[in-house]
Order: structure tokens, then sequence, then C-alpha cells
């Protein structure tokens, strides 16, 4: 898979994709996106979006066809090695947070996040099942 910072500009290629897989979800012009491709299609994207002085995983998508093959570890490698920082948090669905794990997030209690972070954790986490989770920097 080939792993890049997408440009700006590319933003519809993420809508269409976020339209047809996951359509709650709003890709931003401002949000850090990296995106994998296979064979030049587009096939997995992850959202970084900066708040104050940190940043918040905020989507994640490996399109169907694709799930199970190892892309999302993949996209989340590349991210721990070139883009994750102390500062960087993640809502993670209940389900996801041994994957996160495995990516050096650490589950925390929602009042250990930064005080607007957690405003947000409170709303998002009336409507789905979420686990508050930060970056923790690998000395390895």
């Amino acid at each position: 898979m080939r792993i890049e910072q997408l440009d700006p500009i590319k933003l519809p290629l993420i809508t269409r994709l976020y339209k047809a897989y996951y359509p709650s979800a709003k890709p931003k012009k401002e949000e850090l996106t990296i995106v994998g491709y296979v064979d030049d299609d587009l096939v997995c994207v992850a959202r970084l979006r900066t708040l104050e002085n940190y940043r918040l995983l905020t989507g994640m998508l490996v399109i169907p066809s694709y799930r199970g093959s190892g892309l999302a570890h993949q996209i989340m490698s590349y991210c721990k090695d070139s883009i994750l920082a102390k500062g960087d948090f993640c809502f993670a669905y209940a389900h996801l947070e041994k994957f996160y794990a495995k990516h050096n997030f650490k589950t925390i209690e929602p009042e250990q996040l930064p005080k607007h972070l957690q405003v947000m954790f409170d709303r998002y986490s009336r409507k789905k099942s979420l686990v508050a989770m930060a970056y923790e920097v690998s000395l390895s």
C-alpha cells in the first residue's frame, strides 16, 4: 500500500469515499488527512483535526472490501512513525480499543482529556459507545 498525506485540493475524493461508506462523517479541508492506495485505488483514510494545542484522530475508514487485510494497521503504523505525537487523542469505538492500543494509544478517563475535548467526548459518547484514548510516544 502507498501511504501519503492528502493534498487538500483532493478533498472531494475523500468526501465521495465517505459518502459511499460512512455518510455521517464529514471530512474537512483543515484536517490532516492520511490516505492509503492499493494499485492507485483509494482504500483507506485517517483524519486528524487540530483543536487548540491538541489533535484528535477524528476518523479512520477502510473500504469494506479491504477490511481484515491489515491496511488499518499499516496506515496507523505510518501515522505512529511520521505523524502522531504527545497531545494527540482519539475517541475510539469500544470494540476498537485494542486496535488503537496496539498503536500506542492508552485508555484514559474522560476527565483526563483537555477541557475542550472533554466537552466533545461527552457530546459524542451520548450516541455511541466510545473510549477516550491518549497517544503515548514510544521510546523504541
